[in-house]
């Protein structure tokens, strides 16, 4: 079986197991698209969704983030890690939305990742949630789950996982693919102690049948991601 052949299986597997993935922040515009993700780095959607559940009621605009003094905004999403320099990139971001592109986000992969905070994971799920542009955006789950199906290799960084997925999955299905990858990453092929036993992709993972071989649970031998830090 072709590499292009694998991942047409486990996509057609992923379909059946999610078929309703999606983008689980919270948000109703390209802008609180943006300050969702950029908070979600190193911080789970959920506590990300209890966050901006207040700060998306106080904040509406971009010139709202900056009516306010940068230790009343670190207050706001204190719950947040990094919470600190995450309050500064919003405030600067902020300031380059009004000043360069009149309050609106930029519907520019490139203009995005120029703003503070905001890197090629963050301009992916913009892109492709916010403006239709299909992305497959590489976080901690994508990476991990394409490691183990051998999509890419242990030692991979994160672009060279999203050119390898971007080569093997057709370009309509990036988007979805993104969020069932996430999905699978979340709820099934966890971090620690996967599903294995059930897993419909086990013929398909080396890590998965040493794992059900050996009896390991916890065994995890992928690199530490390195998505956290990209914003």
């Amino acid at each position: 079986m072709s590499a292009k052949q694998k991942m047409r299986h486990v996509l057609d597997v992923l379909g059946d197991m999610f078929p309703d993935a999606h983008c689980e922040l919270n948000h109703s515009n390209p802008f609180e698209l943006t300050i969702a993700v950029l908070l979600s780095a190193q911080c789970t959607d959920e506590t990300v969704n209890k966050v901006t559940a207040s700060l998306f009621q106080k904040y509406k605009r971009p010139e709202h983030y900056l009516d306010v003094p940068l230790e009343e905004l670190e207050q706001d999403i204190r719950r947040i890690g990094l919470f600190r320099s995450k309050a500064s990139n919003i405030q600067k971001l902020c300031r380059i939305i009004i000043d360069k592109y009149g309050g609106e986000v930029p519907a520019s992969h490139e203009r995005l990742t120029e703003l503070p905070g905001v890197g090629r994971k963050t301009a992916n799920v913009v892109m492709s949630n916010a403006f239709g542009v299909p992305a497959i955006a590489v976080d901690t789950h994508v990476e991990r789950v394409s490691k183990r199906l051998s999509f890419a290799k242990p030692e991979d960084s994160v672009l060279e996982v999203e050119k390898k997925l971007m080569k093997l999955v057709p370009r309509e299905e990036w988007t979805i693919t993104h969020h069932r990858l996430i999905f699978f990453g979340r709820y099934h092929c966890k971090a620690q102690s996967p599903q294995c036993p059930v897993c419909p992709l086990l013929d398909g993972c080396k890590e998965g049948k040493t794992r059900m071989k050996t009896g390991t649970k916890t065994k995890n031998n992928t690199k530490k991601p390195k998505i956290a830090s990209e914003g």
